[in-house]
């Protein structure tokens, strides 16, 4: 057999032999068994964004004293969802229905929670909340340990959904309402040393993701009435 090029075959350092699939197979294992711990290592410890529904992981491990970051302030670094969050539909709807209530209340109370009696002609041009068999009304819900502090939240002005025979609430169909999940940060109590005591005044942020109303539907119901 010459010396050249064409005569050397590669051996496998494992058992010797010729290059198999089986030997690369056992020359990749390792590499193979370090990337998939690896990505299950950043999967655990990565971004808190990436939590599924009802799940809540820590959105920093810092812990903030009130002086550092007075109420109603998020970390710079925790804003860069802020724009997503303007186009939730929750949070788009809050300034324009503080704008309404500013101007019901100099005009006329503000519409009960009683479920209104259908009136074609009267709601032709109204919103899809006002024209709906299972009508709705928003309300602006506040939380200064969250951000964003102020989200829009629907509710059911109806148990029954209305009949378009009658205009009038029928037991035949329930109201239900329709979620939207939405990631919020959480101010939550910490501590600043070594213990597990909370500091007064210091807390953390924490990502959870939390379900919103945002409108209402007609089902059938669950049990015959």
């Amino acid at each position: 057999m010459g010396t050249g090029q064409a005569g050397v075959t590669a051996r496998c350092p494992v058992t010797g032999n010729p290059l198999t699939t089986h030997c690369l197979f056992h020359q990749l294992l390792p590499r193979l068994l370090f990337l998939l711990w690896l990505s299950a290592s950043i999967a655990h410890h990565g971004p808190p964004h990436r939590g599924g529904p009802h799940t809540h992981t820590h959105g920093t491990s810092r812990c903030y004293s009130a002086e550092e970051l007075p109420l109603g302030q998020v970390p710079a670094h925790l804003l860069a969802r802020a724009a997503k969050w303007q186009q939730a539909l929750p949070v788009a709807l809050v300034s324009s229905l503080e704008a309404v209530g500013r101007r019901r209340r100099h005009e006329k109370p503000q519409a009960g929670t009683h479920c209104p009696v259908l009136q074609p002609e009267e709601v032709l041009e109204a919103d899809i909340h006002q024209r709906s068999l299972s009508p709705w009304r928003y309300r602006v819900d506040t939380d200064e340990n969250r951000y964003p502090q102020k989200l829009a939240v629907a509710e059911c002005l109806c148990r029954g959904c209305i009949s378009t025979r009658t205009g009038r609430e029928t037991a035949a169909l329930n109201s239900v309402p329709l979620h939207q999940s939405l990631l919020v940060l959480l101010r939550r109590p910490c501590s600043r040393d070594a213990t597990a005591v909370p500091t007064p005044g210091a807390f953390a942020f924490h990502v959870e993701s939390i379900r919103v109303p945002i409108g209402c539907t007609c089902v059938l119901p669950r049990a015959v009435q």
